[in-house]
């Protein structure tokens, strides 16, 4: 129902757009025809954003990492993290839930990840499919640590990622890339960008495939371990056309498939979907946004016993599909006033479907599907007020959520249903606050301070699906780790309030530093139930609380031809626990460092040149919730050259982890995962004017 609910309002948008858009004043006078500018943007961010504690990435930034992958670029603001330390080559898509703060615990995103303006977590699990992203063909990305409450705020209790797609400005006409590394895996990409009237239209696609490397010690491979080959690809197109000189319409289709083999031969994943939407922007004096969208989803993953190495799960479908959208109006209503009036939705549809098979024989042991639908409806209303030095923001938001058709079916392989459970629907009211300052004190100095709350519904996957992770176990024998689901979780909800500093004593250099203190009650955390032997079972449960406290620290240095940009983050975070998850009360969660650091050194001496090397640190995290596994210490050092060649095309190469530094990601009662080793990549690049 809810795709046909946003058709309908956006068809009956269109024709009172021009109204909504036309200055305001004598009906009878024919208004002067407004210059067409096409940005391909939203409207523009609040004034008051200064009062979270926010980062800018700009393009250059995001183009100039050693393995060229977004997640890699995102990582240098300091406090971002995976659920694990590996990239989207050499993990389980399921893993690459996003957070901020040291506010993890499980796989889930607890940060928003938006790109236009559409939410792009996966519908079903939560996780950002970063390979449908290739940086090139980005403008730029905004991390806003700290919770949230306007457009899609629910499900930003640790902070908001807002991707922005680039235009002819930045692409050029046409362009594209190709690179080969030291192991033979190859990078490919190509775009087009040709302005069309007032518009353009922007068509590209990326290819990355390659046999990996290893992830397993060679100490712990057996007769079935391989590297962790990759193979993905994406492709979209974006169009933007002026409805009229203040009113733009953005169009957008993209595709993806991403498939992965990880530890075991036949230990094979693949996540892959198809995304649409549809934006239109006005920026008259009434300004409004009105956004559509649908996306279609699907994961596999293929289980192997590391004793048998036969297949012994097969997760063959998650069919989900997302909708939603937004509706947004900014009246003028003056008095240094920017007023945000607007409603937001999002439904998630989908299961999964699963066959179990005996390590022993191979043969089928039952079938089953789980899944449900949950939904989000809010509605929000935030203000910025300006008084001279001083901005004042504060807004209000009302989410109706709803946890429905939960359902679990097991049958055995001639399908004889042996189990048939239906879950309770469950729905509710949850509201969130939050008011923030900036006060300009000097002209080179910058006082803020906010608070706020947030709520974060349980996802798909952590209601109805469950899961096991096998690896060979240090001296023989196989470790199972079992995830349990639970379907009777309630929702995440987010206190918390910063304080912060922003200094630019020359224009040159700037610096900042943030104090914060966030707690996520209810937090969902995986939480240890048994340890026989060398099985481990885990179930998703609200634990009462994840706090984390901490600072921040920013510096940027743009001296002309060089230029610094440092971030570090040192956050004590601890869980607070009681009844059956009691043990893990003052543990700090799991997967969650103490600091983290990153800073990037950068020469270009001359338009189209650029050098740089990134230093990256990630403190000592533990693998699981009762702390007993650890995961080392690591700092990486990265490098990318790049050095115009002929007309356009210029010579790229890139360093990972030159120091082989050995980052393990997983550490499992000894059985272990690594990060990537040395790579050193080499190719060219090209742009036409």
């Amino acid at each position: 129902m809810a795709p046909r609910y946003f058709v309908l309002v956006l068809a009956g948008l269109l024709p009172t757009a021009p109204v909504l858009a036309a200055e305001s004043g004598d009906p009878s006078q024919e208004p002067s025809p407004a210059p067409i500018v096409v940005t391909g943007r939203g409207l523009s961010a609040s004034a008051a954003l200064p009062a979270y504690d926010s980062v800018v990435i700009d393009r250059d930034r995001l183009n100039a990492t050693a393995s060229g992958r977004i997640e890699d670029a995102l990582s240098s603001v300091a406090g971002f993290q995976q659920f694990r330390r590996s990239d989207s080559r050499s993990s389980n898509p399921s893993a690459q839930g996003v957070t901020l703060r040291a506010l993890g615990g499980n796989a889930t995103s607890r940060t928003l990840v938006l790109l236009d303006g559409v939410p792009m977590a996966d519908p079903f699990f939560g996780y950002i499919p970063f390979s449908a992203f290739p940086p090139g063909t980005l403008a730029s990305a905004r991390v806003t640590r700290g919770g949230g409450a306007g457009a899609f705020g629910a499900g930003a209790v640790a902070g908001t990622i807002d991707l922005a797609s680039a235009g002819p400005d930045d692409l050029g006409l046409a362009g594209g890339s190709a690179l080969v590394d030291d192991r033979g895996d190859t990078e490919l990409s190509g775009r087009i960008a040709p302005r069309l009237g007032e518009g353009f239209l922007v068509a590209s696609g990326q290819w990355d495939r390659g046999q990996g490397f290893w992830t397993t010690p060679e100490s712990q491979r057996g007769a079935k371990s391989v590297r962790a080959r990759y193979n993905s690809w994406s492709a979209g197109v974006r169009a933007v056309a002026p409805l009229s000189g203040a009113i733009e319409l953005q169009a957008r289709v993209a595709a993806f498939d991403d498939r992965r083999t990880l530890r075991f031969a036949g230990a094979n994943s693949r996540s892959q979907g198809q995304d649409a939407s549809l934006r239109l922007i006005g920026r008259g004096a009434w300004q409004f946004e009105a956004l559509g969208y649908v996306q279609a989803r699907d994961f596999s993953n293929v289980v192997i016993s590391a004793t048998s190495l036969r297949k012994t799960l097969d997760q063959y479908a998650t069919p989900t599909t997302g909708v939603g959208g937004k509706l947004e109006l900014r009246p003028p209503v003056g008095g240094g006033h920017v007023l945000r009036l607007g409603a937001d939705l999002r439904v998630a549809n989908g299961y999964e479907a699963e066959v179990a098979y005996s390590a022993q024989t191979g043969a089928a042991t039952a079938r089953r599907r789980t899944g449900g639908r949950n939904s989000d409806l809010g509605l929000y209303a935030e203000d910025d007020w300006a008084i001279g030095p001083l901005v004042l923001t504060g807004g209000i938001r009302a989410d109706h959520w709803s946890i429905a058709g939960g359902f679990f079916t097991e049958t055995t392989p001639a399908g004889i249903v042996t189990t048939a459970t239906t879950f309770a629907q469950r729905s509710g009211w949850d509201t969130s606050l939050r008011g923030g300052a900036v006060l300009h004190a000097a002209r080179t100095l910058d006082l803020r301070g906010s608070a706020y709350s947030g709520m974060r519904q349980p996802t798909l996957n952590e209601l109805y699906r469950s899961f096991t992770v096998t690896a060979l176990a240090p001296g023989g024998g196989v470790a199972l780790t079992r995830t349990v689901a639970n379907p009777t979780l309630g929702n995440e909800e987010l206190e918390g309030y910063e304080a912060g500093v922003d200094f630019t004593p020359i224009p040159a250099v700037a610096l900042s530093a943030t104090w914060f203190d966030n707690r996520v009650r209810h937090a969902i955390a995986n939480v240890t139930t048994s340890i026989s032997g060398n099985t481990t079972t885990r179930m998703r449960r609200n634990v009462d609380a994840v706090h984390a406290r901490g600072v921040e620290l920013e510096a940027r240095l743009n001296l002309g031809q060089v230029s610094l940009d440092a971030s570090w983050a040192f956050t004590r975070a601890r869980v607070e626990a009681s009844g059956a998850a009691a043990a893990l009360n003052g543990l700090r969660p799991a997967q969650t460092p103490r600091e983290a650091g990153s800073a990037t050194l950068a020469w270009a001496p001359r338009p189209g040149w650029r050098l740089a090397g990134t230093v990256r640190h990630t403190g000592a995290q533990f693998e699981d919730d009762l702390q007993t596994d650890i995961l080392p210490a690591a700092t990486t050092l990265d490098a990318y050259l790049e050095v115009p060649v002929f007309r356009g095309f210029a010579l790229v190469l890139r360093g990972e982890n030159l120091a082989d530094e050995s980052v393990i990601t997983r550490n499992q009662g000894g059985s272990l995962d690594l990060g990537a080793p040395r790579t050193v990549w080499a190719g060219v690049k090209a742009r036409l004017p």
